[in-house]
């Protein structure tokens, strides 16, 4: 894992065994970024009554919104793809603030779920937390799946609203 940029450092050790690298993502890239999005909704649209074509409306209708939206809202934060073996597996947005690391988002595409990728970014990116000496905080859906997952490294529900639980570990 090589840094990307010199302020934010993932320990490639951490991230050896999965032959993972980031890099920054590129225009290029939003039909991969859409379709990674649209499998992280695949079940709750499931249950829809809709047909495919007002699904995919809704999906592309979603995905800009929250691409355009995260672009404006953290205009120096990290837009990195997940690359394992040089293709594209999901995606990592970080945000380096002054008193905090913010995950804004973090998802993986269904095939590489549930094989240790997710643990083995989360504690590189905690390792940086515990050598900047600062919280790592994510926002997380109540019915995310991957709250386990956090639980379990050590993250604690500090706040949040209707929707999501605002989860934070500390060294």
């Amino acid at each position: 894992m090589v840094s990307l940029l010199s302020q934010f450092s993932i320990d490639r050790e951490l991230l050896a065994d999965y032959d993972l690298c980031l890099r920054a993502i590129t225009e290029a890239d939003q039909p991969f970024l859409y379709q990674l999005y649209a499998s992280t909704r695949e079940e709750e649209l499931a249950v829809v009554p809709w047909s495919e074509e007002q699904k995919q409306t809704f999906l592309a209708f979603q995905f800009n919104a929250q691409h355009t939206f995260y672009q404006s809202q953290f205009k120096d934060a990290y837009f990195w793809v997940i690359e394992q073996a040089d293709l594209p597996i999901g995606r990592l947005y970080l945000d380096q603030r002054a008193d905090e690391i913010r995950i804004i988002d973090i998802a993986l595409m269904p095939g590489c779920r549930d094989r240790g990728i997710g643990t083995a970014l989360l504690t590189a990116i905690l390792a940086e937390g515990r050598a900047k000496q600062q919280p790592v905080r994510i926002h997380v859906e109540y019915s995310n799946r991957a709250i386990t997952l956090y639980r379990r490294l050590g993250f604690m529900q500090i706040g949040g609203d209707d929707v999501y639980k605002l989860m934070e570990w500390s060294s």
